[in-house]
Formats: structure tokens, C-alpha cells, sequence
């Protein structure tokens, strides 16, 4: 199996409320890392995480809105501060991209709310999607969509016909202009629905 070099947070952002701030702090001492947290005036809050082997991770988070966010990027070589930035961003629903780097090639990954939704890795000048999250409940809703559509072009089309009917049957001029109208507005809703 290939050693990783390094790992690189390319963009990586949490938002936490003042509660999950607390959880967020003492999560930190179940994964045997030592922190310090400096308050700052404004009152944002500047956290660093050291493993013991003298690499330090900086998480500075500014407060906005009622909630402490963080935006940051870092470049980590020790497994044990890279596996706690994971967890971090997966146990607090995180975005980030991330860049496992390893001799001969590098893997992308790309986090949206604490889940991976894509993996890319590349080699030699090429990039090769080896893991992508499918949104099947979306499609879905995105095809329950377009059959209410297809029944809407249904009844409108039915409308039409009728009111055909109708301008067949009619012998008064005032009567048939009426339909017209009402034919021209079925017109552009089918125009509409059909694009």
C-alpha cells in the first residue's frame, strides 16, 4: 500500500452553534491532542490542536450571525492531527477539499456536510472520478416533476380540444372570437409546459 505524504485541506469550513462549539472543544480530548483555545476580544476564538510531535493545526473560527464559523486551509503531514481534522468534518457536517497526496499520484476528496460525494484521483496529468455520490432521491423527485408536467400538457391538450369542439359548433362570430382567445392562451401554456 502507497505511504501518504501529506494531506492537504485545500477549503475547508465549519459552521457550529454556541452548543456544538462545546461538543466541538471536547471532542478533542477522546482523541488525545492537546488544545488550546485563545478568545480573542472580538469574540472569535482561535484553536490549535498539537499532536506531541510539534505539528500544530489552527482552526480559527470568527464569530457571524450567532455562530462560530471557520474557514481555513492547512497542509498536514502527522496521521494522527489528519485523522482528527476527518473526523472533525465529518462528525460536524463540514465542507472541504482535500488532497491526499501520495508519491505518485494524489486523491481528491471533496466533502459537502460531512459526507464524501466525490473522489478523484490524479496521476501522470490525468484525472479519473473513482468515486461519485448520485443524488437518487433528486432524480427522482426530478422525474415525479416531469410526469405532473406530462399530465398538465394532458388536460390542457384536452381543453384545447374541446374548445375545438365548441368553435365548430358555434354560429355566432362573437362567440367564436371568445374561443379564440381562450385557444390562444392554451396555445402559449402548452408552448410553456412543452419546453
Amino acid at each position: 500500500m502507497a505511504q501518504r505524504l501529506a494531506t492537504e485541506y485545500v477549503k475547508a469550513s465549519l459552521q457550529l452553534t454556541e452548543a456544538q462549539m462545546t461538543d466541538f472543544l471536547q471532542s478533542f480530548a477522546k482523541q488525545h491532542v492537546q488544545l488550546q483555545v485563545k478568545v480573542l476580544d472580538n469574540g472569535n476564538q482561535d484553536i490549535v490542536l498539537e499532536d506531541g510531535t510539534g505539528e500544530e493545526l489552527h482552526l480559527p473560527f470568527a464569530r457571524k450571525d450567532g455562530q462560530y464559523v471557520c474557514e481555513m486551509s492547512c497542509r498536514l503531514v502527522n496521521p494522527k492531527l489528519t485523522d482528527v481534522m476527518r473526523k472533525t468534518v465529518a462528525a460536524f457536517k463540514g465542507d472541504a477539499i482535500v488532497n491526499r497526496i501520495y508519491s505518485a499520484y494524489t486523491m481528491e476528496y471533496r466533502y459537502a456536510k460531512g459526507a464524501v460525494n466525490k473522489i478523484i484521483e490524479h496521476a501522470a496529468g490525468r484525472d479519473k472520478t473513482v468515486f461519485e455520490l448520485r443524488d437518487t432521491a433528486g432524480q427522482l423527485q426530478r422525474m415525479f416533476d416531469q410526469l405532473q408536467v406530462e399530465q398538465e400538457i394532458e388536460r390542457t391538450q384536452s381543453e384545447v380540444d374541446a374548445l375545438l369542439d365548441l368553435r365548430n359548433l358555434a354560429d355566432n362570430p362573437e362567440q367564436v372570437a371568445q374561443i379564440d382567445r381562450k385557444l390562444k392562451d392554451y396555445t402559449k401554456r402548452l408552448f410553456i409546459l412543452e419546453a
